[in-house]
């Protein structure tokens, strides 16, 4: 069974509801009741399922987001029995780090796409999800001891709001952290591909995402958690290895997603994509094997309320 929730969030501009969606759990309904702040409870079926972008996201990032989830935290030492709240699930890569590894007391992941929070309860029946933006979180104050973000915030509109909203609902002493792709320097993967289109498409510079997210780099993230109000803050590099047995191996992501980079080789003439591809080979490092080696560092913050 699957639980419907009308949730009034909290908006300064307009009174808005969204439909938030549980799954069954180990959590105890009367958990959830006590965290959320909307009352009126529908019971319904969905009766179509549809996983595409779930699917594309992980073929395009999922096996370097589970990486950089289980490195997040590791670095971030947060001991057992918490209750836990992701911003910007996505396809659950964290939440599941956190169910598996943290041993919480509770955990509910919120993200604003259907498609990929239900691509995450496929794979996870360990926590609660919560279909909504970061920018108005739909829960009790001080209602979590620990609130994440893996490699969202960048796409959260106004990611002040967001932080203020996470201040709100972390516990005295609680914590609040996450990251973001390191897009202007060592997330190489990307990078190598943006620089190569901008090389030779000088209107691709503005989607270059080193270009377009100057928060995802460590002096911003460290002023956005002081502006909120937590203290004790810590930013540093999580770093994991990106290989990719060929060139080919590397490329594929590429060519598949409606995502920035997928969706721009995409948009290229067959002769526009081949010069796009001979660029990136004569300028990713590959070994004698064939083999290239990236590393893919993101930029992890955390501070203590």
């Amino acid at each position: 069974m699957q639980l419907y929730f009308l949730v009034k969030q909290r908006f300064t501009t307009s009174a808005n509801l969204f439909q938030v969606s549980y799954t069954e759990s180990k959590v105890e309904n009367k958990n959830r009741s006590a965290i959320l702040q909307g009352r009126k409870a529908n019971i319904t079926e969905t009766a179509h399922e549809h996983w595409a972008a779930g699917d594309a996201y992980e073929h395009f990032m999922g096996r370097w987001s589970a990486e950089v989830a289980s490195r997040f935290l590791t670095w971030l030492k947060a001991t057992p029995d918490q209750r836990w709240l992701d911003v910007g699930c996505g396809t659950g890569a964290l939440t599941r780090a956190i169910a598996s590894a943290a041993r919480p007391h509770l955990i509910v992941g919120l993200d604003p796409s259907w498609d990929f929070l239900r691509y995450a309860r496929q794979l996870t029946s360990k926590a609660s999800f919560v279909v909504a933006g970061g920018g108005a979180l739909a829960f009790s104050d001080q209602s979590f001891d620990v609130v994440v973000s893996g490699l969202a915030l960048n796409f959260i509109p106004v990611p002040e709001q967001a932080l203020a909203e996470i201040y709100r609902v972390v516990k005295p002493g609680g914590v609040a952290a996450a990251y973001v792709w390191d897009y202007a320097g060592e997330m190489e993967f990307l990078r190598y591909f943006w620089d190569a289109a901008v090389a030779l498409d000088a209107s691709a510079a503005s989607l270059h995402e080193g270009r377009r997210f100057p928060i995802c780099q460590p002096e911003p993230l460290h002023q956005l958690w002081q502006r909120a109000g937590f203290h004790h803050i810590i930013v540093e590099a999580v770093d994991i290895p990106t290989v990719f047995d060929s060139f080919e191996h590397f490329w594929q992501p590429f060519t598949i997603g409606n995502f920035p980079a997928p969706m721009y080789a995409s948009s290229l003439d067959d002769d526009q994509r081949d010069r796009l591809m001979a660029h990136l080979r004569a300028t990713i490092p590959t070994a004698p094997d064939g083999t290239i080696h990236l590393n893919a560092r993101a930029w992890a913050v955390t501070g203590s309320r």
